[in-house]
């Protein structure tokens, strides 16, 4: 009241002073508003700067000899600005009434523009601390990969819509309840405009409720072109980063209505798998005579194979008296089933393999480029260049070893394989 009394008395001296240079007394009371104002807008911005400085060396101070990570997000997020954009409405909702005392108008309509200010700052310091706290939700284990910006969006759209019923409230002079009769009037048209947010916020429930996907998963969705990391779930996209580091944005709620593939499963289990086959030339199949396998034992991975495998072999034949005149009769050993088991024993041994994890070689059915032998197992990483490492020089090898056994990969003949043809013109 005291502070009101010396600002009254400071304004009637301006205006004598005004009077005594000899303005009419209209023109006198319009050279004191706009002196006034000058001042007042001196005085709000020096406020402002003032609180700001002192806040901050507060917070920092804070940061520095505390543990309590909330202050360093507050300023991270600006809550020291927003906080000092408070400090000068009490300049304003104290200056305006007397600088504009004789223009009555005005200083109704600018301590209406106050009160508006005054509800955008709270929603902004309110926004800026609800930030804070998803920043450390995000950092807590139990909260980590959880789609929280879904919930912040929610939240700071509630808080918006409070402050829009205020500001109606306050421009209009109309109760809120007549705000909340409008909004149902056109509740219809509210639907339409915000049905991508509530299907997305359904959607972030059940994302999270059900465990389906984390930020930071990896996931491969080809409707949308999407092969690499979330990096952000919010009510009505999902962030992806995929791996040529372009960013693709899906639909939140595609998470839920449409398929796809998610390989935190993979990583999770600290391995991934290789599936590929080679291609064998069905031509190049045969039984192996009793005088080659010596030749064959040579091949260490298969040696004890073959003496074991040669006597079950040997001891059927004599059971059922079988002619081997012909190697079709009884049973006999093949240059592709070695080259099978050759393979089983090398991807066992190799060091990339994940030994815990399925390991299997399987024939499948042949087909127009020769007999696939699929190799099915799982290398000992999830790191993509080491994968692709490992994968390539089991390959190498396989593919390097097939001739060893008689065998030949299919490759389609390219135009430079073709032998050139010469025609007798006799």
């Amino acid at each position: 009241m005291e502070l009101n009394n010396y600002l009254r008395d400071f304004s009637r001296a301006t205006l004598a002073f005004f009077e005594r240079l000899g303005f009419a007394p209209s023109m006198a009371a319009f050279a004191n508003a706009l002196l006034l104002l000058v001042l007042a807008i001196g005085a709000t911005y020096l406020v402002y700067y003032v609180v700001w400085r002192i806040l901050r060396m507060v917070f920092v101070q804070m940061i520095r000899k505390t543990d309590i990570l909330i202050f360093e997000t507050l300023l991270v997020h600006r809550a020291p600005h927003y906080l000092s954009l408070a400090a000068p409405l009490i300049v304003l909702y104290l200056t305006i009434p007397i600088t504009f005392h004789d223009y009555p108008q005005i200083g109704k309509l600018l301590l209406g523009l106050c009160d508006i200010y005054l509800v955008l700052v709270v929603v902004w310091i309110v926004m800026a601390v609800i930030k804070a706290s998803a920043d450390l939700l995000k950092e807590r284990p139990g909260f980590k990969g959880k789609p929280i910006e879904s919930y912040l969006q929610v939240i700071r759209i509630l808080f918006y819509l409070f402050g829009a019923i205020i500001l109606f409230s306050n421009l209009t002079g109309k109760s809120p309840i007549a705000f909340f009769t409008a909004m149902g009037a056109i509740s219809a048209v509210l639907l339409l405009m915000f049905k991508d947010t509530i299907m997305g916020f359904v959607a972030s429930i059940q994302v999270t409720s059900n465990d389906i996907v984390r930020i930071g998963d990896w996931i491969t969705m080809p409707k949308y072109g999407a092969d690499g990391d979330i990096l952000e779930i919010n009510l009505t996209t999902v962030k992806v980063q995929n791996f040529d580091k372009t960013i693709t944005t899906i639909p939140t709620y595609a998470l839920i209505s449409d398929s796809f593939q998610n390989w935190r499963g993979m990583r999770q289990s600290g391995g991934r798998r290789i599936k590929r086959a080679l291609n064998i030339k069905q031509s190049s199949i045969r039984f192996l005579k009793d005088e080659e396998l010596g030749q064959f034992q040579q091949i260490q991975l298969i040696d004890s194979y073959i003496q074991h495998r040669q006597k079950d072999i040997e001891k059927h034949n004599a059971r059922v008296n079988a002619d081997k005149s012909l190697l079709i009769n009884g049973r006999n050993l093949t240059n592709a089933g070695l080259f099978r088991k050759y393979i089983d024993s090398y991807i066992s041994s190799h060091s990339g393999t994940n030994k815990r994890m399925n390991i299997m070689v399987r024939q499948l059915a042949p087909t127009a480029q020769g007999l696939p032998l699929e190799i099915y197992v799982f290398a000992n990483t999830i790191v993509w260049a080491e994968y692709e490492y490992i994968m390539a020089d089991i390959f190498d090898h396989l593919i390097a070893a097939a001739p060893y056994f008689g065998l030949q990969i299919y490759e389609a003949e390219g135009a430079g394989d073709v032998k050139q043809l010469t025609i007798n013109p006799s």
